[in-house]
């Protein structure tokens, strides 16, 4: 079992020294610090190595959970792939989240059951604007390429037949939509390609 620790800081201005001196006093063997804005996910590189690195037994440890995500959701989902891999957690300010201890599990799993829950929540709430919307008459998704009498003017002249690939040139549209516009026309069987 190895116990890494993992400092940053959000701009150049901070220094990650004390958090460092922090996490080696409490045991770590190595320490991964970077300067970056925890809101960037793409750009924590050492965080990146660190989690590549962490196996079945290890700790990652840090002084504040507040340093390891940009949000609860980010948190709960690093946790778990952490959890699912045999690794543990530990946040020297935060006693609870300490994944190495049964309670610290318990909180972890309280923590994540309540965020699922918001979750749902949040789905359930915008499945129901979104019925209400549509009840209301509002098309979601792109707007139709062509407009009413551009799509009847298409149809006729695929009645009277005119290749899709000719009407898709000559509305600078692509085939599909064409295509799209004479399987929904009543003229469909007689379009040609």
């Amino acid at each position: 079992m190895t116990i890494y620790g993992y400092a940053r800081v959000s701009t150049d201005g901070q220094s990650v020294a004390a958090q460092e001196a922090q996490l080696r006093a409490a045991g770590c063997a190595k320490v991964y610090s970077e300067k970056i804005s925890g809101k960037r996910t793409d750009g924590r590189v050492e965080l990146a190595k660190l989690l590549k690195r962490l196996g079945d037994g290890d700790v990652l440890m840090m002084t504040r959970l507040d340093r390891l995500a940009r949000s609860t959701r980010d948190l709960l989902n690093i946790l778990h792939d952490l959890g699912a891999r045999g690794v543990g957690f530990k946040s020297l300010a935060d006693a609870w989240a300490d994944t190495t201890t049964a309670h610290g599990r318990l909180m972890l799993t309280v923590l994540a059951g309540i965020a699922e829950f918001e979750r749902e929540l949040i789905n359930a709430r915008t499945s129901e604007g979104r019925a209400r919307a549509k009840a209301r008459g509002v098309r979601f998704g792109r707007p139709n390429a062509l407009d009413t009498h551009q799509q009847q003017e298409a149809i006729q002249r695929l009645a009277n037949g005119e290749t899709q690939a000719d009407l898709a040139r000559s509305y600078g549209v692509g085939v599909a939509t064409i295509n799209r516009l004479a399987a929904s026309s009543p003229f469909s069987g007689e379009a040609r390609a």
